[in-house]
């Protein structure tokens, strides 16, 4: 794959991973066993996932009235993975895990997301079990966590419903006390489970021997009411057959049953479902319900949700920027070898426009030896050039670059910080996880929303071509649309960011980010050919700051979050522009000559974005300094 070189450069040139080996946590790993596992992954990738990512698509999965049906592909791709240990590699030795840095884990990872999302791999699954290793119990560490981690077992996560999507205080989903002895249970606290939930990937498949769901619901009181808001949420471990102790199935079903798969516009390799939970489909002995688990304790369950959604926010950004980046391989390999059009010929006039008459540019457009039409004529004798010869082809292809590598960068800077939080001093520890906390929105929608413009412009390339199912980049930008929605959708995250990202602690996550910008800037500097970058972003990241200051500055959260999601674009746009900065003075490091192409085109990318893409910020910032409240304001009947 292409992708292989640029990982490499980011996570040894850039990031220097192997440096992690210092730590005693990954002291039994090299360089030789992060590449070893990397080989592994793009193999796999190669061989079980690429092949298939159209059969997945067109061979839908479906319902035959016992059990969702899946591409014999599906299957062959997840055993495939599960036996490369992927779904436990940063679990300790002791449970069979690799002990891998994370940030080796998402590079690995991003050969599957590249090869075919739609297929999926074990994120889910991964995320489930790694929340369950923080807040379950010992033997609900054994019986399902380690089994998910070997693969036997699949996990999902159930949050939304169908009245309730992303406002999770609004969930009715309820979970009773199984008996007057439910807290006896070995397992967990038993309870009773019923409700509905939506949009549950892989909510119901055959890929392995059970599916562990986590599911949201709310404890009634001692009147039978329902708490309201999101302090009243509990988490349950719901499984779909019954599990005994030694993490044997014991035979019988759970009130778990599907009520009907979604049909999508993309990842249509997974299935995405509604599941009824005690209905009565599958009564289990005893009171009617879903037999559940709890999780840590009552009215914390989101709290301990959030450690799998912030997880699976960085999984779907890098999702959403492997999706681009395989828009853009497709793009170049058709551009390079596409013929049409022919070059512009050399004019052979002065394009002197003193000579122009009266009517202007236009009237000397219409006549036949004008200046301006004398300096655009092409040669149809000539042969036709490839379309990657043509300027405007080559802006949409280092759009695609720009957008794909830079967030592939911020990806892995992301799961460094991941690792940074889990291994290193406790100071740069707390650092770590706070500058989390401010880049995890845009870690989330940055991809989502640019490498989604990337596929955009992958269709564009291809011309009519791209618009058939005979090329792969209609998929791609399918697949995609998907990421700007789930995890919290594009506005979500836009609240988050400046409703309380930038302000917690007081602010302090938002300083730790500029001071590590500003020491970019200081490296960069002294280089002539730098500096003006460096000047750019620090005037960037001044005006962030300004308009930060200015959306509060009423203290109203109306005026404030009016424009969210500008300033989101702004702050994302400001943070790519110091990624790729920070990436440009790695390769000027590795490659001080800049002799090799690759490293021309990480350059020639990051020049791109800072003439062509930071200057955007303006607009956007606008509108969040003035609190603009054009949209806020519109009266309903106007629409």
């Amino acid at each position: 794959m292409k992708l292989r070189p640029t990982l490499d450069f980011l996570l040894n040139d850039w990031l220097k991973t192997t440096d992690l080996t210092q730590r005693a946590r990954f002291s039994d790993h090299s360089r030789d066993t992060f590449d070893a596992v990397l080989d592994t992954c793009e193999r796999i990738a190669r061989e079980k996932f690429a092949p298939f990512n159209r059969l997945v698509d067109v061979q839908e999965p479906h319902f035959d009235g016992e059990k969702v049906i899946l591409p014999q592909a599906t299957h062959d791709a997840a055993k495939a993975y599960a036996e490369s240990g992927m779904l436990s590699a940063a679990q300790d030795f002791e449970v069979g895990g690799m002990q891998l840095p994370y940030s080796v884990e998402a590079a690995a990872n991003s050969f599957f997301a590249c090869a075919s999302i739609s297929i999926g791999s074990g994120m889910l699954t991964t995320g489930n079990a790694n929340l369950l290793m923080v807040h379950g119990t010992a033997l609900q560490k054994e019986v399902f966590a380690k089994n998910e981690f070997n693969g036997r077992f699949s996990g999902t996560m159930c949050l939304s419903e169908p009245q309730a999507g992303s406002s999770l205080s609004d969930i009715s989903t309820r979970a009773v006390p199984d008996g007057a002895d439910f807290e006896s249970e070995p397992l967990g606290a038993r309870y009773r489970l019923k409700g509905n939930k939506m949009w549950i990937s892989s909510g119901e498949h055959e890929l392995s021997e059970n599916i562990i769901h986590l599911v949201l619901a709310k404890i009634p009181d001692a009147n039978g009411l329902l708490v309201p808001g999101t302090r009243g949420i509990s988490l349950f471990i719901v499984p779909k057959k019954l599990v005994g102790t030694d993490g044997q199935l014991t035979g019988v079903r759970n009130d778990v049953a599907l009520a009907g798969l979604n049909h999508k516009l993309g990842w249509r390799g997974t299935t995405n479902t509604l599941l009824n939970f005690g209905e009565g489909k599958y009564p289990v002995v005893g009171q009617p319900g879903a037999v559940a688990y709890l999780v840590g304790k009552p009215g914390e369950g989101l709290r301990c949700m959030f450690h799998m959604m912030n997880e699976a926010r960085i999984g779907v950004g890098i999702a959403a920027t492997m999706l681009g980046l395989a828009g853009y391989y497709a793009s170049l390999d058709y551009a390079k070898n596409r013929p049409q059009g022919r070059p512009i010929q050399v004019p052979t006039l002065r394009a002197d426009t003193s000579s122009l008459p009266p009517g202007g540019a236009s009237s000397a457009l219409g006549r036949p030896g004008g200046a301006v039409a004398g300096a655009g004529g092409k040669d149809a004798s000539q042969p036709q050039v490839r379309i990657i010869e043509h300027s405007d082809v080559k802006r949409m292809l280092l759009a695609q670059k720009s957008y794909g590598e830079g967030a592939l960068a911020l990806a892995l800077y992301c799961a460094r910080l991941v690792d940074e939080q889990h291994t290193a001093d406790p100071a740069a520890a707390d650092e770590a996880r706070l500058l989390l906390e401010v880049l995890t929105p845009i870690a989330k929608s940055w991809p989502s929303e640019w490498c989604l413009e990337g596929n955009s412009l992958a269709i564009q390339v291809h011309g009519g071509y791209g618009y058939t199912r005979d090329f792969p980049v209609e998929q791609y930008w399918r697949d995609n649309r998907l990421n700007m929605i789930h995890e919290g959708t594009h506005g979500i995250q836009a609240m988050d960011l400046l409703g309380r990202k930038v302000l917690m602690e007081n602010g302090r996550g938002m300083h730790l980010l500029a001071a590590r910008m500003q020491a970019t800037m200081v490296r960069a500097a002294p280089n002539a050919a730098l500096a003006p970058y460096a000047d750019a972003l620090a005037k960037a990241l001044t005006d962030v700051g300004v308009a930060t200051q200015a959306a509060w500055s009423t203290g109203s959260p109306d005026e404030a979050l009016a424009n969210a999601v500008p300033y989101m674009q702004a702050f994302g746009h400001t943070v790519l522009a110091w990624i790729w900065l920070e990436v440009v003075l790695a390769t000027l490091e590795a490659d001080p000559s800049q002799a090799q192409v690759a490293s021309l085109g990480r350059l020639g990318a990051a020049r791109f974005f800072f003439h062509y893409e930071l200057p955007k910020i303006g607009a956007w910032l606008d509108v969040v300094q003035s609190r603009d409240m054009t949209c806020a304001s519109f009266p309903e009947d106007a629409f």
